[in-house]
């Protein structure tokens, strides 16, 4: 296995590739094999200057650019998203290690945001009304903030910088992405493509380091607009440190997501789409399901579909052909994953499917589908975010506990019910703390021009991400309130 020598330039600023001044390096392995197959300099406070100087500079120009002729970029970004969605994909399963066919999927999520962004000659528009007082007009118009960063997680390395870059950029904004430096490859190659489509120089910059270059970011006085997705402790960091600091700050935290399943439900069509949720991307995904609880006698007939169902999934290398799942993103993940069902199960839980010695063998982060069910509510199974492809299962007798149960977690990212009663589905929906709810949907994903939601220590801020929240987010309203007397008219 032999490794790359040569640092990889992954920092674009002022419309070019940049080293970085950092002694760190990190390298970039296949979470399948073991590969090495990039080595990559980490960035610190000179280069997050550099890049936010060529941010600033840029500024001026962009704001004054029509929103139409902004817009001309995205409509060309998106064409060559798609022509190169293959090798994106290719690059995201590379580093990631989640199937080619998650990451095409996730690409296509990304571009969706793409395509609403470009609906910012619209969407930015705001309102107007004649004499508020006789003779007196007002308005409402927006105004770009300035300088934007989004600083996004390994999971999802093209989709999430999708969620934030289309709209900051067309609402005039000058942008710069810290993608995590797990996976900078995805993120260097949606830079080259957008290099391509002569976007001016400092519109869009990329910078890759780790907390020394999130530090100076948050700390930069020319930054406006942090937006963060990632874990719930450094979410609220982030949004203290930022806000601390004056800027605007969205941060998208942890999830321990619970499904609800019903005496009602089709319980065959319910296995399948829970078992999909909760082992699809591993589970590293922030809307997976982690625990499902079934009331009533659903129990025993659910129980055995999703084992079933579970024990099927194929594991292995996301490149090769009929794989439905592959690793976890490093070494150190497969080892707390573990760590957390073997408490566990010496706690009392009951082993319904058992993952932890992969069928995939000893190369590359792989833990097959794990099932448990008799955990405990004071076992970190029933309140960590695992962010494994490990569910747990319990049992309630009537919906008033499964609601209590599930409002009893921290979290409040995504819930789902599964159930043919409509009473039973809108008292969910009414009752249960989360931002994002399901009805017969696993994965309650919201599309781009719907806000992506999350309550409690799931979401620090108040805008969301993607749709009108992210107008709201990227720009500044400014209120004109305008007299011109009559006889001022009379002088011309």
């Amino acid at each position: 296995m032999a490794q790359q020598t040569a640092l990889l330039e992954t920092n674009y600023y002022g419309g070019a590739w940049q080293g970085n001044t950092a002694s760190g390096t990190v390298d970039i392995t296949n979470p399948a094999t073991g590969e090495v197959h990039a080595q990559i300099g980490l960035s610190g406070p000179a280069d997050v200057d550099a890049a936010v100087a060529a941010a600033v500079a840029a500024f001026p120009a962009w704001r004054r650019t029509p929103p139409q002729d902004r817009i001309q970029y995205l409509f060309r970004f998106r064409e060559l998203l798609l022509k190169r969605a293959d090798d994106i994909a290719r690059t995201t399963t590379m580093e990631n290690g989640k199937t080619f066919a998650e990451a095409k999927a996730e690409l296509q999520r990304g571009i969706e945001n793409v395509e609403v962004a470009c609906g910012i000659p619209s969407l930015m528009q705001g309102y107007n009304l004649e004499d508020v007082a006789s003779g007196i007009d007002e308005i409402m118009i927006r105004q770009p903030l300035g300088v934007a960063v989004a600083i996004t997680p390994f999971n999802f390395p093209s989709m999430i910088p999708l969620w934030f870059l289309p709209y900051a950029i067309a609402t005039g904004n000058t942008f710069i992405l810290k993608p995590s430096e797990r996976v900078p490859l995805t993120a260097r190659l949606l830079f080259e493509l957008l290099h391509e489509t002569g976007l001016p120089a400092g519109v869009c910059n990329l910078v890759v380091g780790a907390k020394p270059a999130v530090d100076a970011l948050l700390h930069h006085k020319d930054v406006r607009a942090i937006s963060f997705v990632g874990s719930t402790p450094v979410a609220k960091y982030i949004y203290s440190e930022g806000s601390n600091y004056g800027k605007r700050v969205q941060c998208q935290g942890g999830a321990k997501n619970y499904v609800v399943v019903m005496p009602d439900a089709d319980l065959d069509m319910t296995a399948k789409i829970v078992s999909d949720s909760a082992f699809g991307c591993a589970g590293q995904r922030c809307l997976a399901v982690s625990v499902a609880v079934t009331v009533g006698d659903a129990g025993k007939k659910f129980n055995q579909a999703i084992v079933d169902l579970a024990s099927s999934i194929r594991t292995g290398n996301g490149l090769e052909k009929g794989v439905q799942m592959g690793p976890v993103i490093t070494a150190d993940s497969k080892s707390r994953i573990l760590h957390l069902v073997e408490k566990g199960v010496k706690e009392g839980g009951k082993v319904l499917l058992d993952g932890r010695k992969s069928a995939s063998g000893t190369t590359g982060n792989f833990i097959d589908p794990t099932i448990l069910t008799g955990i405990d509510s004071s076992n970190p199974l029933t309140s960590t975010e695992i962010f494994g492809p490990v569910l747990t299962v319990n049992e309630s007798n009537t919906l008033d506990d499964a609601i209590e149960t599930l409002s009893a977690s921290a979290f409040g990212n995504s819930a789902a019910i599964f159930t043919s009663s409509g009473a039973a589905a809108r008292k969910f929906r009414y009752e249960v703390p989360a931002g994002n709810i399901g009805v017969n949907i696993g994965v309650a994903a919201p599309m781009a021009y719907f806000p992506f939601s999350g309550w409690r220590d799931s979401f620090m801020g108040v805008l969301h991400g993607q749709g009108k929240d992210a107008i709201e987010f990227y720009t500044d309203k400014k209120v004109v309130i305008e007299r011109w007397p009559k006889e001022w008219a009379r002088k011309f």
